[in-house]
């Protein structure tokens, strides 16, 4: 085995790809939040808020399928672990200034492992269903920035996104 091999939680001893063993991790509760935006037109963005949308409730089928998503992060991201989950909340707030939509989903479980990807994955089906709610009314929606904000609980302590240097990162 190589030294660089060795702090990979993800690899065993022979270099092979392996899902990690949290059994003897603590319980704790875990909260992670992440973030998305949704840029379109302003007449999109308006038909969206009066509920002139051709396919219907998009802002509620997207919320609907961030859930879902959270949920269902084990079966789609190889290495994760199926959870528990507790609480996913998802919003999605107008921004005319954007213009188009702020999306945030927040995960909470008590368990042996984080929710980061629970987090990330339900924001981003989120921003994708809300494009396909949408994209009879505009094909050029644009989807970015999707990022982890912050996560608490776990062996590797808190982290936050820190925008002070940069958009650098920092763990406290």
């Amino acid at each position: 085995m190589q030294d660089s091999q060795e702090n990979l939680s993800h690899l065993n001893q022979r270099g092979e790809v392996q899902m990690v063993d949290v059994s003897g991790k603590a319980s704790t509760l875990r909260v992670a939040v992440a973030v998305a935006e949704v840029k379109m037109s302003d007449s999109t963005l308006k038909a969206i808020e009066s509920g002139n949308a051709p396919k219907g409730d998009v802002l509620a089928t997207a919320r609907i399928a961030g859930i879902m998503a959270a949920k269902q992060t084990s079966a789609l991201i190889p290495l994760c672990h199926p959870l528990a989950i507790q609480k996913v909340e998802i919003t999605l707030t107008a921004d005319y200034e954007l213009p188009g939509y702020k999306l945030r989903a927040e995960v909470m479980t008590k368990g042996e492992t984080g929710v980061e990807m629970e987090a990330l994955t339900a924001v981003s089906v989120a921003a994708l269903t809300l494009y396909d709610m949408a994209k009879a009314l505009q094909k050029g929606i644009e989807i970015g920035r999707i990022r982890l904000m912050s996560k608490t609980g776990g062996k590797s302590g808190d982290y936050e996104r820190d925008f002070g240097t940069l958009g650098e990162e920092s763990s406290k």
